[in-house]
C-alpha cells in the first residue's frame, strides 16, 4: 500500500474515518475480485470489464497501486478483444489481489 496515499486519506478524513474507508474498500475489493472470477467463468466480458474497472478506482483510492495497475491491464485486454490475454491477466490480478488483501488482513492493526 502507498503510504503517501494513506497519509492523504488521514489528512482528509482523520484517523477513524480513514480506517473505516480502508476497511470498507478492502471488503469491496474482495467482492469485486470474486465478481471478476465469476464473470470470467461465464465469459461475460462486459461484466468482467466493469468489475475490473471498478477495482481500479477502489484500489487507487486506498493506495494499492499494483492492484490498480493489473486491474487496468485486465480492462485493456478485454477492450482489445484478446480473451487469452484477458484470462492470463485476470489470473495475475487474482494473485496480486489475494496477496494484497492477505497482507492487509495480516496486519490486524490497520493503524493508518
Amino acid at each position: 500500500m502507498d503510504a503517501d496515499r494513506l497519509g492523504a486519506l488521514v489528512g482528509q478524513l482523520g484517523d477513524r474515518n480513514a480506517e473505516e474507508v480502508v476497511c470498507r474498500a478492502i471488503e469491496e475489493l474482495a467482492v469485486r475480485l470474486s465478481n471478476c472470477d465469476r464473470m470470467w467463468r461465464r465469459q461475460d466480458w462486459v461484466g468482467l470489464r466493469k468489475s475490473a474497472r471498478s477495482l481500479v478506482a477502489i484500489a487507487e483510492q486506498i493506495g494499492m497501486s499494483a492492484l490498480a495497475r493489473v486491474a487496468n491491464d485486465v480492462t485493456g485486454a478485454v477492450d482489445s478483444g484478446d480473451h487469452v490475454a484477458a484470462s492470463a491477466t485476470l489470473f495475475r490480478l487474482i494473485r496480486v489481489g489475494e496477496r494484497s488483501l492477505a497482507a492487509v488482513w495480516d496486519q490486524q492493526d490497520l493503524s493508518i
